[in-house]
């Protein structure tokens, strides 16, 4: 796993500039998020990657959730928001049931509720609305930040193995970068600033990265590419919140709610930046909104969180 240690630009900059191959299917779609049919408007999910906390993944719970409600609904009809409660933590050792429940059904909009049930309890409560598209003189939108393009960045773990390939660093932080390579996501991320997620300094509580599906989904399935979007909403947010304390380490998190709203078409298989800033913690808890952003500056989706942060006080010798 040794590297020849060089600044991360010019790692980027030796790159010959292929992207990593598109031609798979992406296994967000033919497993992490695929369902199982048991009975009309009730299916079986599977876990496909287990976080170090030892309980699910939100994010696959959520996208899981809408695509069960999205197999309800009329072709013509595609998810605009979600609402989500997470009422109890998830056992990666049995499947998640979901159970969906035909809300509404009107010619513009459509509602659906679903609850994520495991061992005869619900561990998670979601409503859906699908709207069937119309146009409008009304629009508007923010402005996407400036920031480099993803191919001018390095991926999350080509950073991870270039902070691996310091001689000076101490067994127990390889250890702990050696864990975090290990961790198989079915995602890339290239981040904007490194140092946001280093956390060795205080910094304002937002964090911006670009993200995009490993593999191949296509630009056929609107619905899909919101269920995926909802996957990749919940990885690194609520973390946003910690950034102004680099003193503290999170002994316990856990997502509360989450909502999303989808704007525009967009592909998930494609490079998008994620904005996430956290505007409020105390209590124990943080609440953190983002944005997914198009590469050419349309606004696809916006989301917002609140969780649980219990901390802890850490050394100095402790921090990574």
């Amino acid at each position: 796993m040794s590297l020849t240690r060089q600044n991360p630009k010019d790692m980027a900059a030796a790159r010959d500039g292929s992207e990593l191959s598109h031609d798979l299917r992406s296994v967000l779609v033919t497993s992490v998020l695929n369902l199982e049919t048991i009975d009309v408007d009730l299916y079986r999910g599977e876990h496909h990657w287990v976080p170090r906390s030892q309980r699910l993944f939100g994010g696959q719970i959520v996208g899981q959730a809408l695509v069960a409600a999205a197999k309800s609904v009329g072709d013509n009809f595609c998810a605009h928001s979600l609402h989500c409660y997470f009422v109890g933590a998830g056992d990666p050792k049995v499947p998640v049931l979901y159970q969906v429940d035909r809300t509404r059904d009107g010619r513009s909009f459509s509602v659906r509720s679903v609850k994520a049930v495991q061992h005869g309890k619900p561990i998670f409560t979601c409503q859906a609305s699908f709207h069937l598209s119309q146009p409008s003189p009304l629009q508007h939108q923010l402005t996407m930040p400036v920031v480099p393009p993803p191919e001018d960045l390095l991926t999350l773990d080509e950073l991870i193995l270039f902070y691996r390939s310091n001689p000076d660093l101490a067994e127990d932080e390889k250890r702990g970068l050696d864990k975090l390579l290990a961790n198989e996501v079915p995602i890339e991320i290239k981040p904007v600033n490194p140092s946001d997620f280093s956390r060795v300094a205080v910094l304002k509580p937002k964090k911006l990265f670009w993200v995009r599906a490993r593999g191949h989904i296509g630009e056929e399935d609107m619905k899909l590419h919101c269920c995926v979007a909802a996957y990749i909403s919940d990885f690194s947010f609520i973390s946003t919140a910690m950034m102004p304390y680099p003193d503290y380490r999170a002994r316990f998190t856990a997502s509360l709610d989450h909502a999303m709203w989808f704007h525009n078409a967009f592909r998930t298989d494609e490079w998008m930046l994620y904005e996430c800033e956290s505007s409020w913690a105390g209590g124990s808890r943080g609440l953190v909104q983002g944005r997914l952003w198009r590469s050419d500056g349309v606004l696809a989706a916006s989301c917002a969180q609140e969780g649980v942060i219990r901390v802890q006080k850490v050394s100095k010798q402790s921090k990574l």
